[in-house]
């Protein structure tokens, strides 16, 4: 399975467009050899460099997206996926872009293919759904882009 953009390649540059520097929108993501036997995807993008006194784990949540169609073949620039939108870190159920307050930062776009259909509510934390996801997942991939604002 993979994960991919148009936007950007893996460990090279998020464009600014992306992120709270430009118009804060999703860039497209394309899906392929997802597994026939998979019944949903979930899109994980986190960022694990955020500095401890901002957040103690050094976690940023930046879009949470479960019970995608296995069919889906991506995410269109901008657009919401059909599925449950969690709620991110800053408390918004939208993708929210790279905005790192202090260096490059790494954004991690996970993408998990399961053997069921979620039965979380969009309130459910990113903890809830990775507890959950334990045992379910069939195959993941990942796309890593970076950013820095200085």
């Amino acid at each position: 399975m993979k994960i991919e953009s148009s936007a950007f390649q893996s460990n090279k540059k998020i464009p600014s467009l992306y992120t709270c520097d430009g118009e804060d929108i999703s860039p497209e993501l394309i899906f392929s050899d997802v597994p026939k036997d998979a019944q949903s995807l979930v899109l994980v993008v986190e960022d694990p460099d955020v500095p401890k006194i901002i957040r103690e784990d050094g976690m940023w949540n930046h879009w949470l997206v479960w019970n995608m169609s296995p069919n889906l073949d991506g995410i269109g620039e901008g657009e919401i996926p059909q599925g449950i939108v969690g709620k991110n870190t800053k408390g918004d159920f939208r993708y929210g872009g790279p905005c790192p307050p202090d260096k490059e930062h790494r954004y991690f776009f996970k993408l998990y293919a399961l053997d069921i259909i979620l039965d979380l509510s969009e309130n459910a934390s990113k903890e809830k759904l990775q507890r959950v996801l334990g045992g379910h997942i069939i195959e993941e991939a990942e796309l890593i882009g970076l950013y820095n604002r200085i």
